[in-house]
């Protein structure tokens, strides 16, 4: 294999793809990235068994030929090269050799036979999105995706489409994220995309072009910009959100979110990681009152409101609280609650593109 091309556009490339590799593996060959040289395209992959990169990028193909170099060496290397122009060739016994102005190295490299074959997507559905809305969607839901391995189906987000929408949800026990776009498209179909794969759709996108989704009963191929990245699905049964969702309210009110999130945040003092201590909410018809009591003391503060419904006193976790105020993309919020049992919702005062879901956590007694 003997190619030469720009050292920036392949420095980008492998950093991309080497997003997927193994950071620690029993195979060798996943802590490293394949490169196949053809026909003046280079093509790099990077794969974990979980989640593949893939993309191409143009080069000067003298040789063609395929190789297995360690990620993290190569992203060293070409991250300190001296010129623009990358030289790299590779011999029969694998050596491969690194070239650019006066600088050279040389790696050893594994034989592409013992990297795995990235899975093939069947196609059974194709979907197109505008790239910045997916893009926002992921951003403004996988924050609430568990981390508990010990229910794997809620490690990843719920693609819930039906003819012209598209819903995203996330839960992890403690919270719901559902986000709610118009698209074009007349499927009607469900599946679970993992947290990991999520957060690299949303590295990739940096432009306003379309994403193209491709659905296949195990795999999903996302195809964004000059880039793949195909990720398994996550099997099994996934909460029924809809019946979730408390259907009426009892008490409800619309505030400003940053008004909101800055009385929430002047309560953080008072917790931290080893003090995990309830904000107590008391709604009134026009003031709410934050108080939060644990060993180190108590902070209290209050918002004028205007509420409609009954006064009510709930507790909630002050981080899942900013974390769904923080992703509503809106100004001003309605918050809605049916007593200090049911879950708080956070949704626009106006159309359904997004709700937050927060379980109240249980109040000691307190004057």
């Amino acid at each position: 294999m003997k190619f030469n091309c720009m050292r920036s556009d392949l420095s980008k490339a492998v950093s991309n793809v080497s997003r997927a590799v193994s950071s620690k593996s029993s195979q060798p060959a996943l802590e490293g990235v394949l490169i196949k040289a053809y026909d003046n395209i280079l093509s790099l992959t990077g794969y974990d068994l979980e989640i593949g990169i893939t993309t191409d990028i143009e080069a000067s193909v003298e040789e063609n030929g395929e190789v297995v170099v360690s990620a993290k060496l190569l992203s060293d290397i070409l991250r300190n090269l001296p010129e623009e122009i990358v030289r790299i060739e590779t011999d029969e016994r694998l050596i491969t050799t690194i070239n650019s102005g006066t600088s050279e190295y040389q790696i050893v490299g594994i034989s592409s036979a013992e990297y795995p074959e990235l899975p093939r997507v069947e196609e059974l559905e194709e979907i197109k999105i505008d790239a910045p809305v997916l893009k926002d969607m992921i951003r403004e839901t996988v924050f609430a995706v568990s981390d508990n391995f010990s229910k794997p189906i809620y490690t990843g987000s719920l693609f819930d489409i039906e003819p012209g929408v598209l819903r995203i949800v996330a839960v992890d026990g403690f919270r719901m994220a559902i986000r709610e776009e118009q698209v074009e498209c007349e499927l009607t179909t469900k599946f679970v995309v993992p947290s990991k794969t999520q957060q690299e759709i949303i590295r990739l996108i940096s432009n306003e072009e379309k994403v193209e989704i491709i659905v296949g009963s195990r795999h999903i191929a996302f195809k964004i910009e000059k880039y793949t990245i195909i990720s398994r699905l996550i099997e099994g049964t996934f909460l029924d959100y809809k019946t979730t969702v408390p259907s009426k309210c009892t008490t409800e009110f619309k505030i400003n979110k940053r008004i909101l999130s800055s009385a929430v945040e002047r309560m953080l003092p008072m917790t931290g990681e080893k003090i995990q201590s309830p904000v107590r909410a008391n709604v009134t018809p026009d003031e709410i009152k934050l108080s939060c009591t644990t060993s180190v003391g108590k902070a209290t503060d209050s918002i004028m409101i205007s509420a409609i419904g009954q006064e009510v006193v709930i507790g909630f976790n002050n981080r899942y609280m900013l974390d769904a105020l923080k992703n509503a993309d809106t100004d001003e919020v309605k918050i809605e609650m049916s007593g200090s049992l049911s879950p708080i919702i956070i949704k626009p005062v106006e159309g359904n593109a997004f709700l937050y879901l927060v379980v109240p956590m249980r109040l000691s007694a307190e004057a």
